[in-house]
């Protein structure tokens, strides 16, 4: 058992119910408590398939809507004016049903995906080994990605810049491999998600800016990739770093 009270902030932490402040310390805590961090990955690995087992039973819009048909159809006689067409009726009803249900479909895929991204930095930031190639050096880091993803990438020149690289790993997201490249800045850890972008979910996401489990989070496509910038340190950070990425090309 991880010691308290660090124990009984993890799924808090986890479930991103954290302060800004708390949910730092926490992560700072995982980084030098192996006991904390094995008890972390447990729960991390629970949660991620609780999300997989949900996701299986989540009804398509399709049932959705023959659903509200059937009631608004059960419905319609007893409250529609006798001077108003129930057909018109009706069909409005569903029209605005069915915009919600792809909007709503839209925004919780985007906020699962930025849950899944979060879950895999906590994962890299809890591992006593976060990254495969060690090295500060971008002509080694490209190279080592070769036949392990199916494209390629460029690494941004941070020279006259505060960050650092640290390293690089090959991070799965819906099966599927990409790169994850680990940069610091300060005290902070930045995580790069780059994955072929027909390999992701369908959803909104271009040039946003979002937040997950108390991480800021940057993401734009180019090429056919998916480019993610994700970690605890400031907006400003973390659009500095999204810049230098994109001028790598």
């Amino acid at each position: 058992m991880a010691a308290d009270p660090w124990s009984k902030k993890l799924d808090a932490y986890f479930d991103g119910e954290l302060p800004p402040d708390e949910a730092r310390a926490v992560q700072e805590h995982l980084r030098g408590c192996a006991t904390c961090a094995t008890e972390g990955m447990t729960k991390l690995q629970l949660k991620l398939a609780v999300q997989a087992a949900g996701r299986k039973f989540v009804p398509d819009p399709a049932f959705r809507a023959r659903i509200q048909n059937s009631v608004v159809g059960r419905r319609q006689s007893s409250w529609l004016p006798r001077w108003f067409p129930a057909p018109t009726i009706v069909i409005a009803l569903l029209i605005v049903g069915i915009l919600f249900l792809f909007v709503n479909r839209d925004r919780t895929g985007e906020q699962q995906l930025m849950s899944e991204l979060a879950d895999l930095h906590v994962a890299t930031l809890a591992s006593s080994n976060p990254v495969d190639v060690v090295s500060t050096d971008r002509h080694t880091v490209k190279p080592w990605f070769q036949g392990k993803i199916p494209f390629t990438f460029n690494l941004p020149e941070l020279q006259d810049s505060p960050f650092a690289l640290v390293g690089g790993k090959v991070s799965y997201l819906h099966q599927s491999p990409g790169a994850e490249l680990i940069f610091r800045v300060r005290q902070h850890q930045i995580s790069v998600f780059i994955f072929q972008e027909r390999d992701l979910p369908e959803g909104r996401g271009n040039e946003a800016v979002r937040t997950a489990l108390s991480f800021e989070v940057r993401t734009w496509r180019h090429n056919g990739l998916r480019y993610f910038v994700i970690g605890d340190a400031s907006g400003q950070d973390l659009d500095k770093l999204a810049d230098l990425v994109k001028a790598s090309g």
